[in-house]
């Protein structure tokens, strides 16, 4: 429920530039898929084209809708591809996540606009894929087999499209927004800034991708709960760190989003 912080109009309406954070996420993609690959060598090249080309096509899709810019596309084939070789349904949940979250992201773009808090012009870049998906895309390539590993991804992937559903929600239509720390009332966009559209965003986002890993046989009923409770806690634990953190510039927003998704993942492992 963190939102974002107020930016000057011209920084967002235009395409962001390619940064060093861009660089470490792609090289973290890749890193990632490289391990992923060795762990898997058993197998044949010839089982890893589906995936390969569903994550391609996957990658233009959201590079064509405008919900990454091309670093972002790059780094969200690498962990589409970890995904959907490693079980094509926790693949199908991150279909559900994107959805989730540009639709998110359009709504109200006029008056986020008039906020100067709308996102770049181009979508995401690969800094922002990999702190949002990046824990999802690690515990899938790691994991060993039969530890559970879909709940702690269903998890991360849960908080990643509560936590964007809240910001872009609470930012969209009118409303009380308060510091989560003081409960003083602040603007739309500021960091730490929670409100009740975008608590109730969260709470849905989270139930919604929850509830697809449980309709497509990914996990129990019972941990289906588990993961919105997670996704849902941790976007708390957003909302606290740029309260806290991210406001007096000790950790910028991508890091925050990797620290939460990777909470997700943390409490859900606690309490599985």
């Amino acid at each position: 429920m963190r939102t974002r912080s107020v930016l000057g109009e011209s920084k967002l309406s235009k395409p962001r530039q390619f940064t060093i954070a861009d660089l470490v996420g792609l090289a973290a993609a890749a890193a990632m898929v490289a391990a992923f690959v060795f762990k898997r060598r058993s197998e044949t090249p010839e089982q890893l084209l589906a995936p390969l080309g569903i994550t391609v096509a996957f990658a233009l899709l959201a590079w064509y809708t405008r919900g990454v810019n091309w670093s972002g596309a790059l780094a969200g084939s690498a962990i589409s591809f970890i995904l959907a070789a490693r079980n094509i349904l926790i693949f199908c949940v991150l279909l559900v996540v994107f959805g989730l979250t540009l639709a998110a992201t359009k709504v109200g773009a006029d008056r986020k606009r008039q906020l100067r808090t709308a996102e770049a012009a181009d979508g995401r870049s690969a800094s922002q894929v990999m702190a949002n998906l990046g824990v999802s895309g690690l515990i899938a390539a790691v994991a060993p087999s039969g530890t559970g590993w879909p709940l702690l991804a269903l998890a991360a992937l849960a908080e990643a499209a509560a936590d964007t559903s809240s910001s872009e929600i609470g930012m969209a239509f009118p409303g009380k927004t308060v510091l989560i720390t003081s409960w003083k009332t602040v603007a739309p966009g500021i960091d730490g800034g929670i409100s009740l559209r975008g608590t109730a965003a969260a709470i849905s986002a989270a139930a919604l991708v929850a509830l697809t890993g449980k309709l497509l046989g990914l996990v129990t009923p019972q941990h289906a709960a588990a993961a919105v409770y997670a996704g849902f806690l941790a976007t708390l634990v957003d909302s606290l760190l740029g309260a806290v953190f991210e406001r007096r510039g000790w950790l910028n927003n991508d890091l925050v989003n990797l620290l939460s998704t990777g909470a997700a993942a943390g409490i859900a492992w606690l309490i599985m």
